[in-house]
């Protein structure tokens, strides 16, 4: 069965690597681009729909606010950006915001932000999975038809490339990231181009359109607070910044200073692709309604429900392409493709942040190893289930989904930058170089700006979005917290309970007896086994123990244990209900009871076979027996193996499958290094 798994697990993620060529899986700059920043890149594919989304509950006149609301997200954008650079130089083990906030604002600040990172991370993978597969729905009919099913599927495919490791998934990832980026800004310098210099008129398949807004003529507060809530949506192109942070071990060496470029470079990408989308949209009349089936209008009359509306990414790009061109297609492809991609940020952020969160025992101890091929397996296959679950409840609908989104990053983002203003001020406190404390000041001023206007924006999200579905998101945070704080809870606890102490104690003593029993059913070669061993070791006091269930049976045994003058004294224990369990647990109770400084040693034969289902015809008495057992204090249980003849089969086996090796698994050498084979001088 170890072979048959095996097989397509190598052809599946590749063959094993050594621990000591983790070196060989560590980044450079242009394959950690698309690998840590594929999320805040592909945003633009949908974050500037989110702002005209909401401004259009005001109708079209609202959208000259959009380059306002551009604006500020470019600020915000550059003052997280600067924030981090901070953190990646200051904190370059890979903790990120988690080892921020643990170490400069406390145990229960960090557990806050992993628990909102945590909840990100999913949310990423459900979000981007769902935006690409209602971008590719649109050409393919199969894909809207079997949403669902098709965004399991693609997150199973997701995996599966991440499982491979970190440096084979960037490589796939690179090409579609670096297409998209690209295009992107092949459609923006074409448009400008168009507009400002060939001063042609570029036109938006929807710009005939007429929107029907909501509320007319906001005003006041009203206003203030629908602009607010576009902005909210428009912050959605932040989401993965702080990715960079986290997976700064997996950068090559100087780690901080590549991570940091990595940075500073994907934050100049985004706002410059962000910007420019918001403004060819404005440029070419594109029209956007939350309800364009009642809400958008054509001569007068509303589009109905068979109208579907495109992103605003393909309505610009076939307004300045051209619908149907090469350059329309390719960028159309890589949309959706990267938007798929953009989950490879959540699969590179999530388990290493679980990996760390299991050393400090938050989380399962499993989740810190790595596996096969030097990823975090374990927590790459749990953030699959946990998205895929997402998935599963919201129908796959990116809509529903991205009311969620934006609230965990955020609240990273402000205690991440809070936690760096006290790690600047305690440094400072016991700094005296002139230029070093310049710096350190510098930085903190940074810090603090950006702990200031993202914990604002954090207060915006909240009050705009948290009856849109902003509450699931806090709701997620509150159960990864309550779940890690008991996991910590039974680490402590079963630590200080196991913990050896510095004198003598009541498990360094040696008991003052040990009785054996040696559990017998009938004389065979395996009970003779499980004798002759008791009598090996020597114990003070030695029998053998029986239970009377078939009174026939019990006298058979007694005749034969008598004929064969076996000297270890045998007991029989009734059971008038016919259980077998129940009464040795009983007894070996007893025989502590009587003698709490002794040790009841239990001794049980077993067979050992060489079959799956051979398990289900033998030794379920004695698997129940221990299990009974284990729970009783001070009783010590022995397995006397007896191998049957189909465990010899399973043994050959065994050796056999030691000698096999996967396809892949080896290398062989050049072909003049092998070994030739000798000649027959007979030929």
């Amino acid at each position: 069965m170890s072979k048959l798994t095996d097989v397509p697990k190598r052809i599946l993620i590749g063959r094993a690597l050594r621990s000591d060529r983790l070196g060989e899986t560590l980044l450079p700059k242009r394959i950690a681009l698309p690998v840590f920043a594929s999320d805040p890149l592909s945003s633009v594919a949908y974050a500037p729909g989110e702002v005209l989304l909401v401004l259009s509950i005001a109708g079209v006149t609202a959208y000259h606010f959009s380059p306002w609301i551009a604006v500020a997200v470019v600020v915000l954008m550059f003052t997280v950006v600067a924030s981090y650079r901070q953190n990646v130089h200051a904190y370059p083990s890979g903790g990120g915001d988690y080892e921020v906030a643990n170490t400069n604002l406390g145990p229960k600040a960090g557990l806050t932000v992993a628990s909102a990172l945590l909840v990100d991370y999913v949310l990423t993978v459900a979000v981007s999975i769902s935006s690409g597969i209602e971008n590719l729905g649109s050409a393919i009919p199969f894909v809207v038809e079997h949403k669902v099913l098709c965004a399991i599927g693609v997150i199973v495919l997701l995996t599966l490339m991440n499982l491979r490791g970190v440096k084979e998934s960037g490589s796939l990832f690179a090409i579609p990231t670096y297409v998209f980026v690209a295009g992107v800004f092949t459609m923006i310098a074409w448009g400008a181009f168009r507009g400002l210099v060939l001063d042609d008129t570029m036109r938006a398949p929807t710009a005939d359109y007429v929107i029907k807004p909501e509320h007319q003529g906001l005003a006041g507060f009203a206003l203030v607070f629908l602009l607010l809530r576009a902005f909210s949506s428009g912050c959605a192109a932040l989401t993965g910044v702080e990715a960079i942070s986290n997976g700064v071990p997996a950068f090559r060496k100087p780690k901080s200073k590549n991570a940091a470029n990595t940075l500073a470079l994907m934050g100049l990408l985004a706002v410059t692709m962000f910007c420019g989308i918001i403004a060819l949209a404005a440029a070419t009349d594109v029209r956007m309604a939350e309800k364009p089936a009642v809400d958008l209008f054509h001569n007068g009359v509303p589009l109905g429900p068979d109208y579907v509306q495109n992103p605003v990414i393909s309505q610009v790009a076939e307004a300045v392409f051209g619908k149907g061109s090469f350059l329309f297609l390719v960028l159309a492809a890589a949309t959706a493709l990267v938007l798929f991609l953009a989950a490879n940020t959540a699969y590179n952020g999530f388990p290493l942040l679980g990996s760390i969160l299991a050393q400090d025992r938050y989380l399962p101890r499993q989740l810190h190893t790595r596996g096969d091929r030097l990823a975090f397996s374990n927590g790459i296959v749990l953030l699959a289930g946990a998205a895929g679950l997402l998935v599963w409840i919201y129908g796959a609908d990116s809509t529903r989904l991205i009311q969620l989104y934006i609230v965990g990053v955020f609240v990273s983002f402000t205690l991440s930058q809070t936690g760096m203003v006290r790690h600047w001020n305690r440094h400072l406190a016991g700094e005296q170089d002139k230029a070093k404390r310049r710096h350190m000041v510098r930085s903190r001023a940074i810090n603090a700006f950006g702990a200031f206007f993202t914990g604002l924006v954090l207060v915006v999200v909240l009050v705009t979005k948290f009856t849109h579905g902003a509450w699931v998101a806090l709701l997620g945070m509150v159960i990864f917290y309550a779940t890690m704080t008991a996991i910590r809870k039974h680490y402590d606890r079963v630590a200080e309970e196991i913990a050896a102490p510095e004198g003598p104690s009541d498990d360094s003593v040696r008991p003052s007896r040990v009785h054996s029993v040696v559990l017998i059913s009938k004389i065979h070669r395996p009970a003779l086994r499980a004798l002759a061993y008791a009598k090996l070791m020597r114990s003070d006091t030695l029998e053998a123990l029986s239970v009377n269930v078939d009174p026939a049976e019990t006298k058979a045994l007694r005749d034969e244990w008598e004929r064969r003058g076996i000297d270890v004294p045998l007991k029989v224990l009734d059971s008038p209900y016919r259980e077998i369990t129940r009464p040795i647990i009983e007894y070996v109770k007893g025989l502590r009871k009587e003698s709490p400084r002794d040790a009841v040693s239990v001794i049980i034969p077993e067979y050992v076979v060489g079959h799956w289902y051979e398990h289900l015809l033998h030794n379920q008495s004695a698997l129940r027996l221990k299990g009974r057992l284990l729970f009783t204090p001070g009783i010590m249980v022995t397995s006397v193996p007896y191998q049957l003849q189909s465990s010899e089969a399973a043994k050959r086996r065994a050796r056999r499958q030691q000698e096999w090796n996967a396809p892949g698994s080896v290398r062989r050498g050049p072909a003049q290094e092998r070994p030739r084979e000798p000649s027959d001088p007979k030929a």
